[in-house]
């Protein structure tokens, strides 16, 4: 069993402009302990603010009252009693106590002697002890000590491994190493010290956090440091995503984790630092679980002959197919058998051709854009007019020193409704307007949850705006898109999309 200490709350928050709330801490801690299940959570530094002790004092107040105390970890430094009074107060039982695993480390930074340091370490720990703290020790820049000072590192632990430490944590702090020295310098320690317990803590400068990850479990160390998302100072850490597909698919080990409940935390972890998932990172990006070639859906058709070992509904996904030039009729008919319509093959051969030519503009096309292509394609109405929600018409104002206005006349089943709202800006004010004739219904009016703009490059004033707009409705997640020359018109038809989808589907 593969061990897993996850730092997105320390490491993690070390990425450039992340810093998280006190409780947006606590409910990522709370869903990496209870819904994911890593086995550690290493959820700050001490002495940081009266802010993060603030977040640390509520998260372990929370893991006292429920049973996770044992599992968080706070970084601590070698001053006397300075950490662990910043530690003992907080309400924190372990502390990750940082120490100089490089002989260039001890004797430049801190400009110490090696005898000096231990001694140092020894006086923090027994007083760890003394209070019923446990202590892990982190061996700072270890990558480059054991490459260039091993008898260094070696003195460290043989000085330090009858003491009370749970475990000696060994940073590639600054993500040089490659998966051979890796694999040779973790082995190296697991063979010297086998009666020890090693973390590797990689960093992903080269981005090899992963492979070296690899390495070192396959060198016999059983702990691996991990944060949500790879956030991490420079190039960022591990991902906890990636390490758990790796640890069970390449090296046949498990975990404690629930890899089902993966997606779910780092779409977390994206809101609350703002650092957004790239759509083609393995196993979280939005597009890495679609098929955009027409053979591989045809292929999936038969006998699955495009998929791996990564299946999508293990990280709480599901396949897609996307809809392009590329796509060909089998990602067409995947995407309508999803939609439940039937076509003939004449009409099918019409729709491709359709999406073939929004291709070539490089239009995205997705499933719910395909209705209205459709309803063109087959020179059926109008597909407003075919819609249970019509935008009859609407007048948007803006003038300097006055809030946006927004007057709206739309028709819901038949029946037409008048509202007018100001707002923060045109669309803001259009929602508003929006939901106040939903709220003369008594219909409940979705919660917007995420809004992105998209814009070729090339900077035309007259390109194209995409606006993709994230909804959460009777809790369903989905997301709608427009397209027009207007930001705003765009994200107004996304709007009118949401609106129909929750009528026609009824949820």
């Amino acid at each position: 069993m593969i061990e897993l200490m996850d730092t997105t709350l320390r490491d993690g928050e070390q990425t450039s402009g992340v810093s998280f709330a006190a409780h947006e801490k606590l409910s990522i801690a709370q869903v990496l302990l209870k819904e994911l299940g890593v086995n550690r959570v290493e959820v700050a530094s001490a002495r940081v603010s009266e802010g993060e002790f603030e977040a640390v004092r509520r998260v372990a107040a929370w893991a006292a009252r429920t049973g996770y105390l044992d599992k968080l970890e706070v970084l601590g430094f070698v001053d006397g009693t300075v950490s662990l009074d910043w530690i003992e107060s907080a309400g924190c039982r372990v502390v990750n106590l940082l120490c100089k695993g490089s002989y260039k480390h001890v004797t430049e930074q801190l400009r110490k002697t090696p005898e000096r340091h231990i001694a140092d370490i020894r006086a923090v720990v027994e007083e760890a002890e003394r209070r019923r703290i446990d202590v892990n020790v982190y061996l700072e820049d270890w990558s480059n000590g054991i490459r260039r000072s091993p008898e260094y590192v070696f003195q460290m632990i043989d000085a330090l491994r009858e003491l009370p430490i749970r475990r000696f944590m060994l940073p590639d702090t600054l993500g040089i190493l490659n998966p051979w020295n890796t694999y040779e310098y973790c082995k190296a320690m697991v063979e010297r010290y086998p009666d020890l317990r090693f973390d590797f803590h990689a960093h992903n400068d080269y981005d090899l956090a992963v492979a070296n990850v690899y390495a070192a479990i396959r060198a016999g160390v059983k702990g691996i440091h991990t944060t949500v998302n790879g956030l991490g100072e420079r190039a960022g850490n591990a991902p906890l995503s990636s390490v758990l597909a790796v640890i069970k698919d390449q090296l046949g080990e498990e975990t404690s984790a629930r890899e089902e409940r993966i997606n779910r935390v780092s779409r977390l972890v994206e809101t609350y630092s703002g650092v957004h998932i790239p759509p083609n990172k393995p196993i979280i990006g939005e597009h890495v679980f679609t098929q955009c070639a027409g053979v591989h859906a045809d292929g999936d058709s038969k006998n699955n002959l495009y998929c791996n070992d990564l299946l999508p509904e293990r990280f709480g996904r599901v396949r897609e197919y996307a809809l392009g030039k590329t796509s060909g009729r089998a990602n067409i008919r995947k995407n309508l058998e999803a939609l439940g319509i039937d076509m003939d093959e004449a009409s099918m051969r019409k729709v491709t051709e359709r999406i073939i030519e929004l291709g070539d503009k490089k239009e995205m096309v997705t499933p719910e854009d395909l209705p209205y292509i459709i309803s063109d394609v087959l020179h059926h109405d109008n597909p407003q007019e075919e819609h249970r929600v019509r935008i009859l018409n609407y007048s948007l104002s803006l003038a300097q020193g006055l809030k946006p206005v927004a007057t709206l006349k739309i028709e819901i089943n038949g029946e037409a409704y008048e509202e007018s709202a100001s707002g923060d800006g045109q669309y803001d004010a259009f929602v508003r307007a929006l939901r106040r004739i939903y709220s003369r219904l008594n219909r409940p009016f979705p919660m917007l949850t995420n809004y992105s703009v998209s814009i070729p490059p090339g900077g035309r004033t007259d390109a194209f705006v995409q606006t993709v707009i994230s909804w959460n409705y009777a809790g369903v997640d989905f997301k709608t898109r427009g397209l027009d020359a207007d930001q705003t018109e765009a994200a107004i038809k996304a709007t009118l999309k949401m609106l129909n989808k929750i009528e026609d589907q009824g949820f």
